[in-house]
């Protein structure tokens, strides 16, 4: 059994020959694998939509289509997911177009077990990352990245592999997308990973400042240097250097840091000589460095060595399935903050979070959440403090809705308040059943207890 499989490899097997299926599938659980089926291109693009899979294996001809443009699908949308072809009519310009187009294996039926498994072996091994790395099940290099969006684990299983390579990685990204984030997570998952990692951003520093705490300086080189500073660069020799908002960086500075890559070296600023280091480099921007490119305000060798891999982070629109899951993730953090004891968000209140447009990213949803969780009075958060927060405006006064919303709250208001907080008497005067009565008390937020007695008073 191969290391993969002993792991538990997800495998996506698709075939319209429902018997072949059953058997195959029989076969490869029994080796180890989890399998899941589609007999049409359809219901695989279906099936790839919804979880994470290690390996793909296809027939290539299908009701709906054929493997290999199936295969093309899933090289856009899953870069790092191999694809092992099965036909029944294979010859050797077939194999050999398949694999130059990037399939990792190509059987002609029929084949014989051991065949099969060696090559779904070699395509996982091939795929994985190298020893140094973290396995597939270990999710602690990520752990800092909360998500269940299908987006963010193709890009996260893309990352793991850039991981196992000194390649230097452009990562893009809108504000508050979580670059750094992502950066830190593919130290984690690298050989470099017990080194350090450090993190400065080429934007919230002037010039004179940025060229200091980037390249060091020595005693004296300067009015108010009293003593050497080695630098940022130095700081991160044997690990990673995350130069964040790259597109901000001066063009002097683009040409030292241009040096430094190219000699693998750093001159302080004032010294005569310079040091070796050794370190990976991985930048970040929200800007279009293209567009500075063709303004000049780039510079072109620069963009080109640090831009061998880049990833692109989605916004969290484009990941709504992940505000639930982040709302509820930083208000766990916050109740220990706020020493509150709160039960999680109202359902139309998370409604509200999941259909915002959040022009500021991660960032704002946990600032967002941050406000609510320091304003609310209840254990469970109302959707108006959301909406607060979100400058959402209230709904207009002249409403139908509104109105009615308003007109059937003072209504059960004077009920209760005529009744002392009877619920019978109340439900009789108004014609409802009892259970009927406290359904729109629900809904409204009242309760009876509060007009009995000296409870206190509620304003319609």
């Amino acid at each position: 059994m191969t290391v993969a499989a002993a792991a538990g490899a997800r495998l996506l097997l698709i075939d319209d020959d429902t018997d072949l299926l059953r058997r195959l599938s029989l076969h490869l659980r029994a080796s180890g694998y989890r399998v899941v089926t589609a007999t049409s291109a359809r219901h695989a693009r279906a099936r790839l939509g919804t979880r994470r899979f290690d390996l793909v294996l296809s027939d290539v001809h299908l009701p709906d289509g054929d493997g290999l443009a199936l295969f093309e699908d899933i090289r856009r949308q899953h870069p790092a997911l191999p694809v092992i072809l099965l036909t029944a009519h294979g010859s050797i310009p077939d194999a050999v177009e398949a694999t130059s187009r990037g399939v990792a294996g190509y059987l002609t039926k029929p084949f014989d077990s051991q065949t099969l498994l060696r090559h779904i072996g070699q395509a996982l091994q091939f795929a994985a990352p190298t020893a140094a790395a973290p396995s597939p099940g270990d999710a602690a290099w990520r752990a800092g990245i909360i998500s269940r969006s299908m987006r963010m684990h193709t890009l996260l299983d893309e990352a793991r592999l850039i991981a196992a390579s000194d390649a230097s990685v452009l990562i893009r990204g809108d504000s508050g997308t979580g670059k750094e984030l992502l950066a830190r997570a593919i130290h984690l998952a690298s050989p470099r990973a017990a080194a350090p990692f450090v993190a400065i951003n080429c934007g919230a520093i002037p010039e004179p400042l940025l060229e200091s705490e980037l390249f060091g300086h020595v005693r004296g080189a300067f009015t108010g240097a009293t003593s050497a500073h080695p630098g940022l660069i130095q700081a991160a020799h044997r690990g990673t250097l995350f130069l964040d908002e790259i597109g901000d960086m001066p063009p002097a500075l683009q040409v030292k840091l241009l040096r430094v890559l190219q000699e693998r070296a750093v001159r302080p600023v004032g010294a005569t000589r310079a040091a070796a280091v050794d370190l990976r480099i991985l930048s970040a921007t929200h800007h279009d460095l293209d567009a500075a490119l063709a303004a000049g305000q780039f510079r072109e060798d620069l963009y080109y060595r640090i831009n061998v891999v880049h990833l692109e982070l989605p916004t969290l629109a484009e990941r709504r399935e992940d505000i639930p899951l982040l709302a509820e993730h930083f208000l766990r953090q916050l109740t220990q903050k706020y020493g509150k004891r709160l039960s999680g968000f109202a359902p139309d209140a998370l409604e509200a979070l999941a259909s915002a447009n959040w022009p500021g990213n991660v960032r704002q949803l946990q600032n967002v959440v941050e406000q609510v969780c320091a304003l609310t009075t209840t254990a469970l958060i109302p959707r108006t403090l959301v909406d607060r927060a979100l400058r959402v405006k209230p709904v207009d006064a002249l409403g139908y809705a509104g109105a009615k919303q308003r007109f059937e709250r003072n209504y059960l208001i004077q009920l209760l308040k005529l009744t002392a907080g009877n619920v019978s008497e109340a439900a009789r005067l108004a014609e409802r059943n009892r259970t009927e009565f406290y359904r729109l008390l629900q809904r409204h937020g009242l309760t009876p207890d509060l007009f009995r007695g000296d409870g206190p008073d509620i304003e319609p």
